[in-house]
Parts: structure tokens; C-alpha cells; sequence
């Protein structure tokens, strides 16, 4: 295991830079992506410079509704659970995992209706985390 993280299959996360706390994400390791749930998401331009400008979550988590802008990072075809592709914006950030904080690329999608509003895929999870798919919220009971 080395320096890896245990994990369970579902964990709470923190994006401190967007003010969201206590996110339910289901650990995905069939997922290439991560995503967050959003309700709406818009492509914004700033003088030459792309931004992506997007609410995430649902009421009542979101503490405010006004919308949150973060430079656009890409736009990546990405084929869904169902099998069907479908282009989605990507954005930077940090999130908190446990105790620690790492960088994370994160596709924006609308989740209603899913059980969780957030997935971590494989290219967040490889290198950093073990997942035990036996136990849950492991990483917020270790600080």
C-alpha cells in the first residue's frame, strides 16, 4: 500500500474553493472522469480568456445561488454509464479528501436524480488511494 490512502466506496469531500462541504462522492473506479453535479453550466467569455460558469449541487447544499465561475480547463467527449457519448466541460480545483487536499479536473454534468452528485474516477483515484470496497466514509473516520 506505500503512501496510499485507504478509502471506502463512498466518501464525503470537501471543494473548499467553491465553499462545498461534505459532498457524498461514490468511489468509481470504472470511471475515467470525475464529475460533479451541476444544474447549469455555461461556457463565459472574459476579454480573450474562456470561463465556465456553472451551480453545482442542488438546494438546500448549495449555500448561495448565484453561480460559480472557474477558468475553463477543456471540453472532453465522455461516454456515459449508459454508452452514449456526450461532450462535457472540464474545470480545475482542490478537493479534500480526509485531511489532505488534492487537484482535481472535474467534468460538469446534471446528476438528478442519481443517488450521488459526485463521482472520483480512476484518473483522480490511480497513485493516491486504496479502495476497500468493503467499508464506507473511511478517510473522514482516519483524521
Amino acid at each position: 500500500m506505500g503512501s496510499r490512502m485507504l478509502i471506502g466506496w463512498k466518501e464525503r469531500v470537501d471543494l473548499p474553493e467553491l465553499d462545498l462541504l461534505g459532498i457524498p462522492a461514490k468511489i468509481d473506479t470504472g470511471a475515467r472522469t470525475s464529475v460533479l453535479h451541476c444544474q447549469y453550466m455555461k461556457l463565459v467569455w472574459k476579454g480573450k480568456k474562456r470561463f465556465v460558469e456553472f451551480i453545482p449541487l442542488d438546494a438546500p447544499e448549495t449555500p448561495a445561488k448565484d453561480p460559480f465561475i472557474l477558468p475553463f480547463h477543456s471540453e472532453r467527449t465522455i461516454r456515459n454509464s449508459f454508452g452514449q457519448e456526450e461532450n462535457r466541460y472540464v474545470v480545475k480545483t482542490q478537493i479534500r479528501l480526509g485531511n489532505q487536499l488534492f487537484p482535481i479536473e472535474l467534468s460538469l454534468r446534471d446528476r438528478s436524480g442519481m443517488e450521488f452528485p459526485m463521482l472520483l474516477g480512476r484518473s483522480f483515484l490511480r497513485t493516491r488511494f486504496v479502495v476497500d470496497v468493503a467499508k464506507a466514509n473511511v478517510a473522514e473516520k482516519s483524521q
